[in-house]
């Protein structure tokens, strides 16, 4: 798997990977709205990374979307201190793959290297992702209650520089 950039043309494999998932959908995001905001982040120079799988490794390459997952982060993006995980998308059909961790493997190395510590955001009914979160050393610190949705709380979490 490689880690690049985001580019241009991964829009619409990104924007296809949140819209596609029911844990989006509960926030109202669509194919347009995801493809909407990755474009304007992208144009605005905002820190996202992709992960493809390498064609010269794998056959899925060949016969599929190369883009299995991305990730948006902010190196000073919470309390204008710590890095923050804004978002992050694997393609549902390549969850359990790695894809997340090796996301998150880049995205912390970088944010890192200019704060002691990343928070990050996730929904209280994605218990997946809260197990992920914690596997990686994050730990929560509290809760939102009704911040972008009335009847989900987002959960804090916290992770500090090893």
């Amino acid at each position: 798997m490689i880690v690049r950039p985001l580019q241009p043309a991964d829009l619409p494999a990104c924007a296809r990977i949140l819209a596609e998932n029911p844990i989006w959908q509960r926030y109202g995001v669509t194919l347009a709205s995801a493809f909407q905001r990755l474009s304007v982040g992208l144009e605005q120079g905002a820190s996202i990374l992709v992960a493809e799988y390498n064609p010269a490794t794998s056959m899925l390459a060949e016969t599929a979307e190369r883009v299995a997952g991305f990730i948006w982060f902010v190196e000073k993006g919470a309390f204008f201190r710590s890095g923050y995980v804004m978002l992050i998308g694997v393609d549902p059909a390549q969850q359990g793959q790695g894809v997340g961790e090796t996301l998150m493997d880049a995205a912390e190395q970088i944010m890192f290297e200019k704060s002691a510590d990343v928070f990050l955001l996730v929904s209280d009914f994605n218990e997946g992702a809260q197990r992920f979160y914690r596997r990686r050393g994050y730990i929560y610190v509290g809760s939102l209650p009704g911040y972008v949705l009335p009847d989900v709380a987002e959960l804090i979490y916290r992770k500090t520089k090893p």
